[in-house]
């Protein structure tokens, strides 16, 4: 069985080459989108994956797997929109428009991602192996539902982990589900 380490930069070294491609088709126009835009997105996204479970029916064609590497893309849209408040609009328009920095940028918020996975696998012990992706699938719409409340409120939060956390989260979680999919033949 390839280590878990493995099968997470091959999957998001896949999603990372489709990221590009699809930002030399269609450049940047992501950009445009607001945070709870892409909440939205990974939202349709997610809600299509349950339906598709629960119905056995896929009627649109696109694979489960697609579904599953769009939220992970999305994920990673999202941290680098928050941070673009941060930065200069020249820095901006250089990322985005410079293929080279626009993937750097990109592998900076995955390794991000791989890191906070590598603690929590460390604490929790690998337990999602042990789950079912329809389980997954939960837990990324909870956590969708969690930062649509965060955005409702513009914020503000009394005791929980912020928007960055549960993007990061979701991301690792499909990646999670794109493994267990492996693993269990699609199911």
């Amino acid at each position: 069985m390839e280590s878990t380490n493995q099968a997470y930069h091959r999957i998001v070294t896949g999603a990372r080459d489709l990221f590009v491609k699809k930002s030399i088709d269609y450049g940047p126009a992501w950009q445009i989108l607001r945070i709870p835009s892409l909440t939205d997105q990974i939202l349709i996204k997610a809600e299509r994956i349950r339906s598709v479970q629960e119905t056995g029916i896929n009627k649109v064609g696109d694979s489960i797997e697609g579904e599953f590497v769009g939220i992970l893309n999305y994920c990673i849209i999202a941290l680098m929109l928050l941070e673009m408040p941060s930065i200069s609009t020249k820095e901006q328009q250089s990322r985005l428009q410079d293929a080279t920095k626009l993937t750097n940028w990109y592998d900076q918020k995955a390794t991000w991602a791989f890191e906070v996975m590598e603690q929590k696998n460390h604490d929790y012990g690998e337990a999602w192996r042990k789950m079912r992706v329809s389980s997954i699938t939960d837990l990324i719409l909870m956590k969708i539902f969690r930062l649509k409340k965060i955005e409702d409120n513009e914020g503000k939060l009394l005791v929980s982990e912020g928007v960055e956390a549960n993007y990061i989260d979701m991301l690792n979680y499909a990646v999670f589900a794109l493994i267990r999919l492996e693993e269990t033949g699609g199911k």
